[in-house]
């Protein structure tokens, strides 16, 4: 293992010396050769687009079927690249204008980099997946452990074939905890992503039928997202939510120590109870200790997630304090449960992503909220359902039509399906109306919605529902 040297403090006060991306372990990492002149300097990060690279940072050219890497290695010296990694026989044209990194293939290098820096790091490293809840939980954690010591986490929701190694690649010398999510789309994904990161822990969230049209059945999907359990050493934790219906077959995964939360259940190693719309009391079985959490986010969905934190974070040392103090400053990451009141409407932004099981969660929170007006549901499609999108949709419709006050805008590709299911339950005509896209619901919200009332958007991202706030703003700002 590489030692960590002192570090060093420039005259303005900025740690340097941080980074383990120096020129030799580049190339041995990467199994790449130097093209002339290696950087003297090591790189402060890796990016793969030049718009979000940072000056110091290595720039790996992806080649891609939309826009080839290779193409900007010119600009991305221009933005203050220290060095880029490079594709053999496929060396830029002009001039070398910086330090070139030749490999034979630039993604996997790119993985062999992120899979060097990780094999010598000392940092504590918590996986997490599951089907809801991932990025929630990873911004929970990671914003406890932090009160311990500095923390690397996903940006973001960078938790895929590329998107981890470039997480892993911002890990710098001072990092005491790494917390990485990691998520899928199909078959055989979760594996490899596991044995990139090496966790010592795992966290697994709720278990849903997401993704369900590459795997068939709900059970595949626990099976896949298993394969993140079985990767943890003996000597290592795994939390997992003891309510879930796969959770024999997750448990079985483990050969690891395993604990366990619940939501008022018997049984579990942490034991949480709803207080009020806004705080979960936990019971912490094992020392018998009792606290109450702030819950920034209605519903039992959240409570589950800040239970699965708190749980890990409590396993690896952090007192219950600090886990307070770090809930108090949770801030969603992305349209997730983003509040905001235009006009005296609230509007509640949750159009990040939608499955079966979030879509229901946030109808259940949405409605007991407290509403002086009317209720506005304007969902989306739930995508990659296979062939249950239809069942899916209408039982969202059925869902929808029980929320109290509720007025339904239904919008995309299974938008007939959901009113369907709506009129079989009950909603009347006047308070369901079919909307082509964002544009025709915000317009409608624009024309009926008034002071005192409240939206829910929710729907999967493909379909940018959260366009309607856009596009409602600026219709607001021209009346």
């Amino acid at each position: 293992m590489i030692g960590l040297e002192p570090q060093t403090e420039t005259k303005d006060g900025v740690l340097s010396s941080l980074s383990l991306l120096n020129a030799k372990n580049l190339a041995c990492w990467s199994g790449g050769v130097w093209s002339g002149r290696a950087p003297a300097e090591g790189a402060s990060g890796v990016a793969i687009d030049t718009r979000a690279l940072q000056p110091g940072e290595l720039f790996v050219a992806l080649p891609g079927s939309r826009s080839d890497g290779h193409s900007f290695v010119g600009e991305a010296f221009a933005r203050g690249a220290v060095a880029a990694l490079v594709q053999a026989g496929r060396l830029p044209d002009a001039p070398q204008s910086g330090p070139l990194l030749v490999v034979n293939d630039p993604e996997a290098a790119l993985r062999r980099l992120a899979a060097g820096l990780r094999a010598v790091h000392p940092a504590t490293f918590v996986g997490i997946t599951g089907s809801v809840g991932k990025t929630t939980v990873k911004e929970l954690l990671a914003s406890m452990l932090e009160t311990e010591g500095p923390t690397a986490r996903t940006p973001g929701n960078w938790n895929n074939a590329i998107g981890l190694p470039l997480s892993l690649l911002r890990l710098h010398r001072l990092h005491r905890f790494g917390v990485f999510e990691l998520g899928m789309n199909r078959p055989g994904e979760i594996g490899p992503l596991s044995d990139l990161l090496c966790p010592h822990h795992a966290v697994m969230t709720p278990i849903g039928p997401a993704h369900l049209e590459a795997f068939g059945s709900v059970q595949g999907i626990a099976e896949e997202k298993a394969n993140l359990l079985s990767r943890v050493p003996a000597d290592g934790m795994a939390v997992l939510w003891r309510d879930d219906r796969w959770f024999d077959l997750l448990r079985d995964a483990c050969a690891c120590n395993v604990r366990t939360v619940s939501l008022g259940e018997p049984g579990a190693d942490w034991i949480g109870q709803a207080v009020g719309r806004e705080g979960l009391r936990i019971l912490e079985v094992e020392r018998g200790e009792e606290v109450e959490l702030p819950c920034p986010v209605p519903g039992a969905f959240f409570q589950v997630d800040l239970l699965l934190a708190a749980a890990m974070a409590r396993g690896l040392g952090v007192d219950w304090a600090q886990i307070a103090r770090a809930v108090e400053t949770y801030t969603p990451v992305g349209p997730r449960w983003q509040t905001e009141t235009q006009a005296g409407i609230l509007f509640v932004n949750d159009a990040y992503n939608a499955n079966p099981t979030s879509m229901a969660a946030a109808l259940r929170a949405f409605g007991e909220m407290p509403v002086r007006g009317r209720r506005w549901l304007v969902l989306g499609t739930m995508r990659e359902l296979g062939e249950g999108s239809h069942k899916f949709h209408l039982e969202i419709g059925r869902k929808a039509a029980a929320v109290p006050g509720a007025y339904f805008l239904a919008t995309g590709t299974q938008a007939e399906a959901m009113a369907e299911g709506a009129r079989a339950a009950g909603l009347p005509e006047d308070r369901l109306v079919i909307c082509a896209d964002a544009e025709a619901a915000a317009h409608r919200l624009l024309q009926e919605a008034s002071r005192g009332d409240a939206v829910l958007l929710k729907a999967s991202r493909g379909d940018a529902l959260d366009q309607v706030l856009t596009i409602w703003k600026q219709g607001m700002s021209g009346a």
